[in-house]
């Protein structure tokens, strides 16, 4: 290229920059005539009519703030649903490093509410430590069901979850010895598929138990039962962060094998009822479970959240007056913090009793009237630290379970998007582009390290207490600080049904 060509060559490359410059701030200036327009004129929005353009940044920079927050603002122990400290124990645990802290906690030990255990002044030696002991649930069921196991999978319906997330779950809880529980949407092939315990939740919709008409189905409750992974049966009547309200699953992740699944139309939302139809009193509560067992021949109970108590009394007499073998085999007690996919903001913040309330008090409703022996007793609702499971342990919980502890086990990062297929981590989405970062194979090992953590790590807690394992702490291991500032013993505030005499080495 001799110096007229290369000349003429840039002339030309200039004038075409220059060109596409022009077109450019045109049509940005052409946008921005346009929106000052459209916002000057219209009336929805005060701060867009006021502020033409510039107001638009507002409603940009609120939603930024949902993904930044967490990141450069919010302290370690301040943010809601769960804070840094919170969710970075769970990561730790999930990828099995080192979980210690120097220097000193960064917890304020002061605010009314706040759990201390009671540590011994002789401590359990490591050498003396056991492994929790085995509990039956069900014994009088022709397939009782045997775990120890402390710390398990709540409910998450496969469709709420994703494939891959469901397959991860289910591999991991093998690897680690505890249950899954399959959430309202009915048993999956991916529940199954890494050969774990599984609990089989029946919602108020009966998804995957019912018939053509939507009622309980004793034929397809005897297909489920016949899985030999599935080990009980748990019948939900009302759910932590939306009492009184039935699960919602949008249209856009119903999809045909969710569809086929539950038995419902592809495309369209799936709302289950706000209650079981069929259930209008306690009556009616155990005449269900006792079908729903004498059907499957496996450990069945029920999950609620407590608001209104005197119906768990009622419970306790209609049981006395049938007799024992008509109890629940278990009751899982859910809580007002609990989470989900979907719930409305007003029954999610304002209804029900957190389990400082509620879990002691249906202990002892169940103590008094003699069912306590019977029924076993799982805690559930945003216990995701060794500290909560410890605290439900002491109050007198038999077994802890947890959905989005085991979600950051996944490598949920609290983006808040479960309810707009939307989620970044392949979660709680169907995008197949989405999922894609979620591999199943490595996610399994975090769900089993996460678990096998926790196990120790309470157990840790009960040897500083002075048990040889977690299931003998009592109330009296642990206080909680009062409003004027010091702490009491817990079986103060909620008084222990366990004599002291049983225990050797309370310290």
């Amino acid at each position: 290229m001799d110096v007229v060509e290369l000349k003429s060559w840039v002339i030309r490359t200039l004038n075409i920059s220059s060109a596409l410059f022009i077109i450019v701030v045109g049509s940005l200036t052409l946008a921005i005539i346009v929106m000052y327009v459209v916002d000057r004129t219209q009336k929805e929005h005060t701060i867009r009519r006021n502020y033409p353009v510039i107001g638009r940044f507002r409603y940009f920079f609120e939603h930024l703030g949902e993904f930044f927050r967490q990141y450069f603002f919010a302290m370690d122990r301040e943010e809601l649903p769960f804070n840094r400290a919170q969710r970075s124990w769970a990561y730790r645990a999930a990828k099995n490093v080192d979980n210690t802290q120097a220097f000193g906690s960064t917890r304020d030990l002061r605010p009314e509410g706040t759990v201390l255990f009671a540590n011994c002044p002789f401590p359990t030696l490591d050498e003396d430590a056991v492994d929790p002991h085995p509990v039956t649930v069900g014994p009088g069921c022709r397939k009782p069901y045997t775990t120890a196991s402390l710390f398990n999978i709540s409910a998450m319906s496969y469709g709420a979850l994703s494939t891959p997330a469901v397959r991860a779950l289910s591999h991991g809880a093998a690897h680690a010895g505890i249950w899954l529980n399959t959430g309202e949407g009915g048993l999956s092939p991916y529940h199954l598929e890494g050969g774990c315990d599984v609990v089989f939740q029946i919602g108020t919709a009966k998804y995957g138990v019912r018939d053509e008409e939507g009622h309980l189905s004793d034929e397809k409750l005897k297909a489920v039962a016949a899985h030999e992974q599935v080990r009980m049966f748990e019948l939900k009547l009302s759910q932590g962060a939306k009492p009184g309200k039935g699960g919602i699953l949008p249209g856009g992740k119903v999809t045909p094998t969710i569809a086929q699944i539950r038995g419902i139309p592809v495309g369209q939302d799936s709302i289950s009822p706000n209650r079981h139809p069929d259930i209008n009193s306690v009556g009616d509560l155990l005449d269900m479970i006792n079908r729903i067992r004498d059907v499957t021949g496996k450990p069945t109970g029920f999950k609620a959240v407590l608001g209104a108590y005197g119906w768990v009394e009622e419970l306790c007499k209609e049981i006395q007056k049938r007799g024992l073998d008509s109890a629940p085999d278990f009751i899982t007690v859910d809580s007002a913090d609990g989470g989900t996919g979907a719930a409305p903001q007003p029954l999610m913040d304002d209804m029900g009793l957190p389990l400082r309330e509620s879990l002691p008090m249906v202990i002892d409703i169940l103590t008094k009237y003699g069912v306590r022996d019977r029924i076993r007793v799982i805690c559930s609702g945003k216990r995701v630290t060794p500290t909560e499971v410890a605290w439900a342990l002491c109050v007198g919980a038999d077994f802890v379970v947890s959905a989005r502890g085991f979600m950051f086990a996944l490598g949920c990062i609290q983006a808040l998007q479960c309810n707009k297929n939307t989620c970044p981590t392949g979660i709680t989405t169907h995008d197949k582009e989405l999922q894609r970062g979620l591999v199943p194979e490595d996610k399994a090992k975090r769900v089993a390290h996460y678990a096998k953590n926790m196990h120790k790590a309470v157990g840790v807690i009960a040897h500083s207490c002075g048990v040889v394992e977690p299931r003998l702490l009592r109330r009296f291991h642990a206080r909680v600080v009062a409003q004027n500032g010091i702490s009491i013993p817990l079986n103060e505030l909620h008084p222990d049904q366990v004599p002291l005499s049983e225990f050797s080495n309370s310290g």
